[in-house]
């Protein structure tokens, strides 16, 4: 049994890697379509969560498709297919989820509002930022050019800081890091996966100079810093609920949740230090 859910475990993972790798460097339609459906189905997860565990009322398939929304929009306007205009629907989106409680007479409406605008805060958002990473305009001819190292990028430090924070975690780790949500994660494990991407970041700028190399090892410093913060936020919002996994979408590894609870806080964070760098 045990050697069937690790055979399952590691090909879900594969298959993972290959299809989000894949569809954001194929080009920016894949792209799209591919955190499009992402952005729906975490924010649907968040919804049924919340729904399931009694602590609210909000409704799953409204807010999800807001998340997908969101997700195009920031599309549209990073690629100049859309003027700013796009967004509007956005708001009113939220609006509405505020009016609606005064009708619905929920026993609730406070806790309503807060997860409803939780579920885009903490959700939607990170996802429609990574269209703020891909797109950036030439100076020299003034199109918008597709860049998917830098998202990509997030995703594969997070995944080398989750691999070595394990690997070193297995073998050394000894103090607990945040033993009140997450007990089995430790200092040393942490600090190995740090090591591990920042390497990897090193070794990226020898290739891809998009970045300088100090600027790159600042990079995967930041995502993996506020990734161990998105884990563990996950970790205490599971806990709070009282559920061991998110959901079931992908087998062996749980929901989509579980998949990029790390990257709901690194991908800001990484926003954030890349329009620093472009100040300096």
């Amino acid at each position: 049994m045990i050697k069937n859910n690790f055979i399952l475990r590691a090909m879900t993972g594969i298959i993972f890697v290959v299809v989000l790798a894949g569809s954001i460097l194929i080009g920016p339609y894949t792209f799209a379509l591919l955190f499009t459906l992402i952005s729906a189905l975490s924010v649907f997860e968040f919804a049924h969560l919340i729904n399931q565990s009694g602590e609210a009322r909000i409704p799953a398939t409204l807010t999800g498709l807001g998340g997908a929304f969101l997700m195009l929009a920031f599309w549209g306007f990073c690629t100049n297919q859309t003027g700013s205009c796009i967004l509007l629907p956005y708001p009113a989106l939220l609006i509405y989820i505020f009016i609606r409680e005064l009708y619905l007479k929920q026993p609730n409406p406070l806790a309503n509002w807060a997860y409803s605008m939780m579920s885009q805060l903490y959700v939607a958002l990170p996802f429609a930022l990574l269209n703020v990473l891909a797109f950036h305009t030439d100076p020299t001819t003034g199109e918008v050019v597709y860049n998917p190292i830098l998202p990509l990028s997030i995703f594969v430090f997070l995944w080398l800081s989750d691999t070595g924070a394990y690997c070193v975690g297995s073998l050394i780790g000894k103090r607990r890091l945040f033993e009140r949500i997450s007990p089995k994660k430790s200092w040393e494990g942490s600090i190995g996966g740090g090591v591990l991407a920042m390497v990897a970041a090193a070794v990226i700028s020898i290739y891809l100079p998009t970045l300088p190399m100090l600027q790159w090892v600042g990079l995967a410093l930041v995502v993996v810093i506020f990734g161990t913060w998105g884990d563990l936020t996950e970790s205490l919002l599971k806990r709070h609920l009282g559920i061991k996994d998110s959901g079931h979408i992908l087998p062996g590894h749980g929901g989509m949740l579980d998949r990029f609870d790390s990257s709901l806080m690194a991908i800001p964070a990484a926003v954030v230090y890349i329009y620093i760098l472009t100040l300096l």
